[in-house]
């Protein structure tokens, strides 16, 4: 099967930004012999771009109709804003999001700053997903603030039982792209 031009040259500028071989320690604390810093390509002028309409279009294969996107600051919010952006250019529009870690001590206390109120549907995004501790953490945020969770979207999935874990949850997940694809496995 050909891989659509565009997710392939996601793919690439990942191969190119963001993966890194060696060994590296990850957030959930297992080893790895590659690290994914997608943020290198996720910030990118050329990956908000991709990304934005790569990450729109497979929402929107899904069935997904979210009012709207985020997820745990700070990995998610550049990819939450990308596809934002692009949705206004292919409406309706979508609006973005980011989940604090903590609430803010001073001003509102909010956990979930920006576009986000009680009763949206809103897609969770990821930039990276292994054990979808950050995806669940977000999904979680945002069911206590009463939003109804459509899915998970992760750039890279990097197929280490993050995504079987929100899916035995009930929590669909869509990848851009994986550790396998770009050629890590």
């Amino acid at each position: 099967m050909t891989r659509d031009p565009e997710l392939a040259a996601l793919d690439q500028l990942l191969l190119e930004r963001s993966v890194r071989r060696g060994d590296f320690v990850l957030a959930s604390g297992r080893r790895s012999s590659f690290y994914v810093d997608a943020r290198l390509t996720t910030m990118s002028a050329q990956g908000l771009v991709l990304i934005g309409r790569v990450g729109l279009q497979a929402i929107r294969a899904k069935g997904w109709t979210p009012d709207a996107i985020g997820g745990l600051t700070m990995g998610a919010d550049p990819v939450a804003y990308a596809i934002a952006a692009a949705s206004v250019q292919s409406p309706p529009s979508v609006q973005a999001f980011s989940v604090r870690k903590e609430a803010k001590a001073h001003g509102t206390g909010r956990r979930i700053e920006g576009n986000f109120a009680a009763g949206n549907r809103v897609v969770v995004v990821e930039d990276v997903l292994t054990t979808g501790g950050s995806a669940q953490q977000a999904v979680t945020r945002v069911r206590v603030e009463g939003g109804e969770v459509l899915g998970v979207l992760t750039v890279v999935d990097r197929e280490e039982g993050g995504l079987k874990a929100l899916e035995a949850q009930g929590i669909e997940v869509v990848s851009l792209t994986t550790s396998t694809i770009l050629g890590l496995r």
